[in-house]
This record gives structure tokens, sequence and C-alpha cells, in this order.
């Protein structure tokens, strides 16, 4: 869909003096990470991650040395290049293609834009930010990934049918 580059994880500071990092996780897990060795187009190379048991990982890179080196990191988003990621199949997305779409309805009314992805067990629900936001109530809403609610979508926009739309 994109040529960006995905962001999986956060740099979010210095673990122990001998350059560990602690990372947020935006994807599945450290295992998910661990796939790739390359991160920031070249500048980062994974030499070992762990899961931290918190929902986080540690990692360590080649070329952080120490404790300084690691702060200096902080907040760096590790990104990895599209063509690094397998193919998918039919009606499969990677929540990055869908987050920050433009929504309108099947009727072409524009609605808003694609703000997060979440599962709770049954399938993928889309949460949408009206736009304009409006002065009271919600001013997110969601909607479930099926065909039914989402006839359509692509890399430029996504298409959510009327009956579904938070008037």
């Amino acid at each position: 869909m994109s040529d960006k580059p995905v962001t999986l994880a956060a740099i979010t500071g210095a673990h122990g003096v001998t350059g560990e990092v602690r990372l947020k996780l935006f994807g599945e897990g450290a295992d998910a990470l661990s796939r790739f060795t390359s991160f920031n187009g070249g500048t980062l190379t994974l030499k070992k991650i762990r899961p931290d048991n918190k929902g986080g990982a540690i990692a360590r890179f080649a070329e952080v040395s120490g404790r300084g080196d690691a702060e200096k990191l902080r907040g760096t988003a590790l990104t990895v290049e599209r063509d690094q990621f397998p193919s998918l199949d039919e009606g499969e997305f990677y929540h990055a293609d869908i987050i920050g779409l433009p929504v309108v309805t099947d009727a072409g009314e524009p609605v808003g834009r694609t703000i997060a992805v979440h599962n709770f067990g049954a399938t993928d629900i889309i949460e949408i930010e009206k736009l304009p936001a409006p002065e009271k109530g919600a001013k997110t809403f969601m909607v479930p990934m099926i065909e039914a609610a989402v006839p359509e979508w692509n890399g430029e926009r996504l298409v959510i049918s009327a009956d579904f739309a938070d008037e």
C-alpha cells in the first residue's frame, strides 16, 4: 500500500549500564520484532531482544556501547522498510495501511479519518475520528472491519456503509 517505513517500536530509555535499551512495542511482541535485524534505514542493527514481562522489551543494538549512547536514543522510533514485510493475502491488511486514511460513506459523504485499529477478540474494529470534531458528543466512533460495514478500502480511503456512520 504505502512505501513509507513502518514504525514497530520506540526506545523509551536505557536499561542498565551496558547499552541495552527499553522498548515500547507497537506490534505483536518481542518475538515479532526479532524477525528484523536492521532498523531506521540500516542505522541500528539488532543483536538481541527479550520481553520485559511488562508488555515491552529490552534490546541491544550493535551501534550502542554504553548507557550514555542508550540514553541518547530515548524517543527514537524504530522503523522498518515496507518491503521487509511478508506479502498479504486478499482481504488482509497491516494496521499501518489503515490508520490515517480518510473515511467516507458509501454515499460519498466525508466522515473523518481512521485513528486506530482494535481487536477485542471477534474481529478488527476501526476507530474513526469525526472531522470536523463535534462541539458536543462523541468525537470518535468504531466500526467493525467486516464487509457489511466496510465495503471498500485502499491506500487512498476507507469507505463505510452509511448505516454504520455515527451521526
